[in-house]
């Protein structure tokens, strides 16, 4: 009896050792309304464990969310723009290459422009020495910025830098000699009046075919210095006088007076003020009389192929004074003709400034220059 009672004694025990464990975690959720019955959670350790872990894999998931998050969308973003430049690349370099072509058409026109202003200033006879645009102004390359040091068209940004430098420094030499020339106009208007200016035949009627200088003679075949242009053209041609001006000679020279101005056959020369006398030989035809004023732009005789001429053609010439001689001397007249635009108009200036006249030409006699 008493084993019996000291085993339903230990069986209880046990038993009571055996029965439900307490909860690690308990959650009560009591509701606002008093009718409705409390809710309770109860997590053992393990359970507890498992959601502290998910929470903390949640928190870190959201910490990395918020650090790397924007760094993808930053660099989509940044794909897909340099895509979008990938696809421009062409098109710019194009553009650019396009302003470039452009900044060189401007050079080219702006350097013919002073060419022509300079050929303006020696026909006034304006001191080279003293003259503000004579030499243009200085070439200065521009500095690129340091931003555009990187660029891949570096070499065209460059190209465009010095273009537009060029392009500064001859409009600068245009405006000198520009206002040099306005104001001397206004200030010298018989100067400009008598200053042979345009073409004794019209562009479209003649065509150069011996410039002025040291060639070989068609008759002699041997050096000698041409004092003047010959301009081949149709007999009959009209010839029209460069500026205002006297008729000092019109006919024949006389062979018994001088070998050399018989040669020009028909002639005619106009006295332009003071400076200025110009010749026309080998004409057919003669339209003015000597002692006659004539006016820029007015007929004066035709082309032909009188005197000394292979083929019907004018010869050309325009003496200047010069005042340490009192002589009229033999100038290039292409210097003179502003109407008319030549090949070599660069050179022919730089020989103009930097040549001696040649001594070996006809004096003019005093029947030609009263």
């Amino acid at each position: 009896m008493a084993k019996m009672l000291g085993h339903l004694e230990k069986s209880a025990e046990s038993a009571s050792n055996a029965g439900p464990k307490r909860p690690f975690l308990e959650f009560q959720y009591h509701p606002s309304d008093i009718r409705k019955s409390v809710r309770y959670v109860f997590l053992s350790k393990r359970q507890t464990a498992a959601w502290a872990t998910g929470i903390v894999l949640y928190g870190l998931f959201l910490v990395y969310s918020v650090i790397h998050i924007p760094q993808m969308v930053q660099q989509r973003w940044t794909e897909r723009e340099h895509a979008e430049q990938e696809a421009l690349r062409p098109g710019l370099r194009d553009r650019l290459q396009g302003k470039i072509e452009r900044f060189e058409k401007l050079s080219q026109v702006s350097e013919v422009l002073r060419l022509e202003m300079a050929r303006i200033h020696l026909a006034y006879g304006f001191d080279q020495e003293e003259s503000l645009g004579k030499g243009g102004y200085p070439h200065t390359p521009q500095t690129i910025p340091a931003a555009l040091r990187s660029s891949e068209y570096l070499d065209l940004v460059q190209q465009g830098f010095n273009l537009q430098a060029h392009v500064d420094e001859q409009l600068g030499a245009l405006g000198a000699l520009l206002s040099e020339v306005q104001s001397f106009e206004q200030m010298n208007q018989e100067a400009v009046s008598t200053t042979p200016s345009i073409s004794p035949l019209r562009s479209d009627d003649f065509v150069l075919t011996s410039p002025y200088g040291t060639r070989i003679s068609p008759f002699t075949k041997e050096k000698d210095f041409h004092a003047g242009i010959d301009m081949a053209a149709a007999t009959g041609t009209e010839i029209l006088a460069p500026a205002d001006g006297v008729v000092t000679f019109a006919g024949r020279y006389s062979l018994r007076r001088s070998v050399g101005w018989w040669r020009y056959g028909n002639l005619v020369a106009l006295r332009h003020g003071d400076r200025f006398i110009s010749l026309y030989g080998h004409c057919d035809e003669i339209k003015v009389q000597v002692g006659q004023v004539v006016e820029q732009g007015e007929v004066v005789a035709t082309v032909g192929d009188t005197g000394w001429s292979t083929n019907p053609h004018l010869h050309y010439e325009i003496r200047r004074l010069n005042p340490s001689t009192s002589d009229f001397e033999p100038v290039d007249p292409r210097i003179y003709i502003l109407d008319h635009r030549w090949r070599d108009a660069e050179q022919m200036l730089i020989r103009a400034r930097h040549s001696p006249v040649a001594g070996d030409f006809e004096p003019l006699p005093r029947r030609i220059r009263p």
